[in-house]
């Protein structure tokens, strides 16, 4: 097998498994299985489906990553390992604060399960958030890239999913802009991206 086929094909899956989240995600879907599910039931179970659809859809693909002809890129060596596993802790406390603030349960689609109502959206600027704007992206790149040891097909899912993030957050970015207005207009022109450079302003 060529050295690149499994990459193109690992990457070729998570196109169309971008393409499949992006629809469940976007309005027009969203408008269709409200209509379908009813109101009450769309608010409560439609978070939760949609991230075990996420889930379960992307395991084969993750199946790929390890079932294909693989190359090895890199390892890094003892004790500079060390500061790659430094660096993912880094990124996997960045993440448990930010849903800290966010709310694991309602990231998960489980507070809904409880909720009588549908929660009107809410714009997180404190903790991790008043730093970056997707402190959750950055927090899971940290992670991916970090890995001491690096193979072809490896890098082929963490430059996909990388891709996905920082695409994802744009289109994120234009429904906040919808919801909020001039108060999210303020707070991206005050708060990095992805990386925190400066320091929060008021």
């Amino acid at each position: 097998m060529d050295a690149w086929q499994s990459p193109l094909t690992i990457l070729a899956s998570f196109v169309a498994y971008s393409v499949l989240h992006s629809v469940l995600a976007g309005h027009r879907f969203k408008a269709w299985a409200q209509a379908r599910m009813g109101t009450t039931a769309y608010e409560r179970y439609y978070r939760l489906l949609f991230n075990l659809i996420g889930v379960l859809t992307l395991l084969p693909i993750l199946w790929l990553v390890v079932a294909l002809p693989d190359w090895p890129l890199y390892s890094i060596p003892n004790p500079w390992r060390w500061l790659s596993y430094l660096g993912q802790l880094a990124g996997l406390v960045l993440l448990a604060a930010s849903l800290r603030v966010t709310g694991a349960l309602d990231f998960l689609g489980l507070q809904q399960l409880a909720d009588e109502g549908g929660a009107a959206p809410e714009l997180h600027i404190r903790g991790p958030y008043a730093w970056m704007r997707h402190p959750l992206y950055t927090g899971s790149m940290l992670v991916l890239w970090l890995f001491p040891v690096m193979t072809l097909n490896r890098l082929a899912l963490v430059v996909s999913i990388s891709l996905y993030f920082w695409l994802g957050a744009y289109y994120e970015e234009r429904k906040l802009e919808a919801w909020f207005g001039a108060t999210y207009a303020a707070y991206k022109a005050r708060t990095p991206m992805f990386i925190p450079w400066r320091a929060p302003q008021d």
